[in-house]
């Protein structure tokens, strides 16, 4: 008869049953709860996200603020094509 050791995987928090003989796992068992976050920690990562999309949304003002000043540049190049030549 195989001795077997009950082993949690400090990973994934799943049960293992471990031959000690053959070093193999005989059976697993997967966690049934997940670990809670503390609420500090997801504060933090709250305010990571928040502080990602800040940023996104200033890289897109700025994108498009430089788009309003090349089409400005454009329009006023072809006034000024448009009046030399009458």
């Amino acid at each position: 008869m195989p001795k077997l050791i009950e082993v949690d995987c400090p990973q994934c928090r799943s049960k293992l049953w471990v031959d000690i003989e053959s070093r193999q796992v005989v059976q697993h068992k997967k966690a049934t709860r997940r670990e809670t976050a503390d609420f500090s920690d997801l504060l933090q990562k709250e305010k990571e996200k928040k502080e990602k999309a800040d940023q996104r949304f200033a890289q897109a003002r700025e994108l498009e603020q430089a788009k309003k000043e090349k089409a400005k540049r454009l329009f006023e190049q072809q006034i000024k094509i448009s009046t030399g030549k009458s």
